[in-house]
């Protein structure tokens, strides 16, 4: 402000002293701490004043302030003093600035703080004691007079860790200094009440600490023993479907993942008593009937060994045991579906699915890969066409030995889509393959090999004599599967 064009002007006309008020004013009422502002020409006389400076003309201490910035016409005079105006208003704190113009001194501008501001400002911290002090720890303002020592001065007993010692307490103490001001601001807090504010907060957390742990345990048992009911239910439904029992449906009502899987087995076991029903009544319409039947094969033990393995799960890795549920309930879902033919990249998720369940129970004991060629995805094959190769490759395969791979493999050539199913296990002699490639050529099968014999009849009926399943085995090395079926990517099925 001492470089205003408005207050030069004024103090060497006396004009326009509204625009100089108006400086004030504005920016005056933007600040926290208020102030009073006079100025002063070079003879004492005050040309303006935000207060009746009446008392100031005789003041030795107003005197002395004027001398000092004459002293330093370039520099701000800043210290700690006190004034007091009408209604006990007080300041507390002065900062002068001489008026030069062409190099000559014309008056003075001086502003002048509430206590009271600095005060409320002060009590406003989240501190127990407050103390404002200029660069001389002379006290401009505190929130507590045990801090003022002689002369107004700030000057406490230190312990030997720097802490303070004010009124028989200890007192933590931190100085934040205000930049471009040789003003600093003092916190104390008390020592016993920051320990005490620790301990209560450590003890609010090994309390809650310790309730979340009972809460904790005490979900965890009840969810496990919720669980273990659910695969009860689930296991005595797939025993009784094992004894030929269709009506074992499954009550879970637990808003969670086995309650849908409940829902699946209910519905699956609808649509098995319904396509039963179905083939019984169309046993006798040819072709037709004996591919419905084959389709309508179902294997429980498969879901059966899974549920065991479940289980355990539950008791063991929780995050394990829910990716085998989501996984069964979408096996279980794709399963019971209506179509008769879907797309081949829908059958391999559902063969990965699988394969997944079955690395999960037989750990690092099952290894699969699987290979397919991009143009062969998006055409259409009988649903379900490479599992009972796949169960095939797993019950036989870990015959003599501890570890199965099974490698699948899916291309076209010639017109034709080849599908290859490929285990390492210990494979067939000669005289078994015989056997085995004879069953598949016969009408009637009264052989413990129903999933291949089913797979072949399908693609027989469906495709022709030329398309089925065709086997090689060496003893000790292996078997593989081939599947023959027509590539036409124009129709809906193959």
């Amino acid at each position: 402000m001492a470089a205003s064009p408005a207050v030069m002007n004024y103090v060497a006309t006396h004009l326009g002293s509204d625009k100089v008020y108006s400086e004030f004013y504005d920016f005056n009422n933007h600040q926290k701490v208020k102030s009073i502002f006079h100025i002063v020409d070079t003879n004492g006389v005050f040309l303006a004043s935000s207060a009746p400076a009446d008392g100031l003309y005789s003041n030795f201490a107003f005197g002395n302030l004027i001398n000092r910035m004459d002293q330093r016409p370039n520099g701000t005079l800043t210290e700690m003093n006190s004034f007091r105006y009408s209604h006990d208003r007080e300041t507390s704190y002065t900062f002068g600035k001489a008026l030069v113009r062409n190099n000559r001194t014309v008056g003075y501008l001086v502003y002048q703080l509430y206590e009271s501001d600095i005060q409320k400002i002060i009590f406003e911290q989240n501190n127990e004691i407050a103390v404002v002090t200029d660069e001389h720890n002379t006290i401009i303002a505190t929130t507590s007079n045990m801090t003022k020592g002689v002369l107004n001065k700030f000057s406490p007993k230190l312990d030997h860790r720097g802490n303070v010692l004010l009124n028989q307490g200890k007192y933590y103490k931190v100085v934040k200094r205000i930049p471009e001001a040789p003003i600093q601001v003092i916190t104390l807090n008390s020592y016993k009440s920051e320990r005490y504010n620790y301990y209560t907060v450590s003890v609010f957390v090994t309390a809650a600490g310790i309730l979340l742990w009972v809460m904790l345990h005490f979900l965890a048992d009840k969810m496990s023993t919720r669980n273990s009911e659910s695969i009860d239910k689930l296991i005595h439904a797939l025993a009784q479907l094992r004894k030929g029992n269709f009506s074992g449906y499954v009550n879970i009502r637990t808003d969670d993942e086995f309650e849908i899987l409940g829902n699946e087995y209910n519905v699956m076991l609808d649509r098995l008593k319904d396509l039963m029903d179905k083939n019984k009544e169309l046993s006798e319409l040819g072709a037709i009937a004996e591919v419905k039947h084959l389709q309508s094969q179902f294997h429980p033990h498969f879901i059966f060994n899974v549920l065991e393995t479940l289980r355990y799960a539950i008791k063991m890795d929780a995050n394990q045991a829910q990716e085998i549920v989501m996984i069964l309930s979408r096996l279980l879902r794709y399963s019971i579906g209506h179509d008769r033919s879907v797309l081949l990249k829908d059958d391999m998720n559902y063969v990965r699915d699988y394969l997944k369940l079955q690395q999960i129970r037989f750990n690092e004991r099952l290894e699969y890969r699987i290979s397919a060629a991009d143009e062969t995805l998006e055409v259409y094959v009988p649903k379900l066409l490479l599992q009972p190769i796949i169960e095939n490759a797993i019950k036989y395969g870990y015959q003599n030995q501890s570890s199965v791979l099974i490698e699948i493999g899916i291309y076209a050539t010639a017109g034709k889509l080849i599908l290859e199913v490929l285990d390492n296990g210990q494979g067939m002699d000669e005289e078994t393959l015989r056997k085995v490639r004879g069953i598949l050529k016969s009408r009637n099968n009264t052989s413990q090999h129903i999933g291949l014999y089913n797979v072949h009849r399908r693609l027989v009926l469906l495709y022709g004599e030329e398309s089925g399943i065709h086997i090689d085995s060496v003893e000790g090395k292996g078997t593989r599967v081939t599947l023959t079926i027509p590539y036409e990517r124009s129709g809906h099925d193959v």
